[in-house]
């Protein structure tokens, strides 16, 4: 069976400006993306009957020259859905336009906060990571000092104390100090930093505004006119 190589490019050109119209922000443009893909599949169905023939009435010609009447009617059914679709984004679009003044499709307030969210827990295990290399480059080059020469160990801490042949005499002397002035070795642990994936911090920062201090952020996106009832109501 022939196909029409130029009904085809045709059809898939209509269908690819028809997705990436749907794709766009604005009502009007998604409006035209969706009649652009549906006479697209209209074009793919016409390719689909094959070679043109006799109209498909009883009586009128050979069966065997009559066109396959199939695929118009699946074009009849595209068509229906397309006019649907079509006046529904209509509706929608004439309605943003008269209650905000555009029919740009805003940010929902949930996606913009895990959207902040994610950023935060990036930032923060990069600090955590930043901070256990800067740690481990510092501790190589302390011990490097010590096996050089270039240092001493620390007798005010136990961390440093040698692991066998016990204490030598500035530890005693050090230890005897201590004792002597009423200090005692630090028995409360530093507290643990957060972890990176803690969502304490964030609920906390959450808390005071329910609706979220991130949504007016220029980080994120920008503010819409759509949110003004939301920024009365925590005012």
């Amino acid at each position: 069976m022939p196909v029409s190589l130029a009904l085809l490019l045709t059809a898939g050109v209509m269908i690819a400006c028809g997705v990436y119209l749907f794709l766009e922000r604005t009502l009007t443009r998604v409006l035209l993306g969706f009649v652009l893909a549906g006479n697209g599949v209209n074009l793919l169905f016409i390719v689909a009957a094959g070679r043109p023939g006799a109209p498909p009435f009883e009586g009128d010609a050979d069966p065997s020259t009559m066109t396959d009447p199939l695929p118009f009617a699946m074009v009849l059914t595209a068509i229906v859905i397309t006019l649907g679709v079509s006046a529904f984004v209509l509706a929608l679009a004439y309605r943003a336009r008269q209650l905000f003044g555009h029919d740009e499709v805003p940010d929902d307030v949930e996606d913009r906060r895990v959207l902040r969210r994610r950023r935060r827990r990036t930032t923060r295990r990069e600090q955590v990571r930043a901070g256990a290399e800067r740690a481990g480059a510092e501790g190589h080059e302390s011990e490097g000092r010590e096996a050089a020469g270039h240092g001493a160990p620390d007798h005010e801490h136990p961390a440093h104390l040698p692991a066998t042949g016990g204490l030598s005499e500035g530890h005693r002397q050090g230890a005897l100090a201590r004792s002597q002035s009423g200090q005692g070795w630090p028995t409360q642990p530093p507290a643990p930093a957060p972890r990176p994936d803690d969502d304490t911090a964030d609920d906390d920062d959450d808390a005071d505004d329910p609706v979220g201090a991130d949504l007016s952020s220029a980080r994120d996106a920008p503010l819409d006119h759509t949110e003004s009832d939301e920024e009365e109501e925590t005012r």
